[in-house]
């Protein structure tokens, strides 16, 4: 039997990034308590923890194709032409205007 730095095969069964996680004392001291209790990983403990707080939010694949005109943009845009066009004041685009866009980025 190997340790994980001889093993000769995949520790991970996919490839996985780090990240650097800060918590306070006390929920680091849960995690510890429970991955003891397990058998485990602190690491598998966040994992699993973080794979039933957040679920998988692929659409489905069954949703109806909409028809043109019935998305929320289509039927906002009017309103937001009269809005604009009642309030002359304001410029319709502050990234096309080199005047809003002095000093940005510097």
């Amino acid at each position: 039997m190997f340790g994980i730095a001889q093993q000769r095969t995949a520790y991970y069964r996919m490839v996985m990034t780090t990240i650097s996680l800060k918590l306070p004392e006390n929920l680091l001291a849960r995690l510890e308590r429970e991955s003891r209790a397990r058998r485990t990983t602190k690491s598998s403990v966040v994992r699993e923890c973080l794979e039933q707080q957040l679920p998988d939010q692929t659409p489905p694949l069954d949703l109806p194709e909409l028809p043109p005109g019935e998305s929320f943009y289509d039927k906002a845009l009017p309103i937001l032409k009269k809005a604009w066009a009642r309030n002359r004041r304001l410029p319709r685009d502050l990234a096309t205007n080199p005047k809003y866009m002095k000093g940005f980025g510097e």
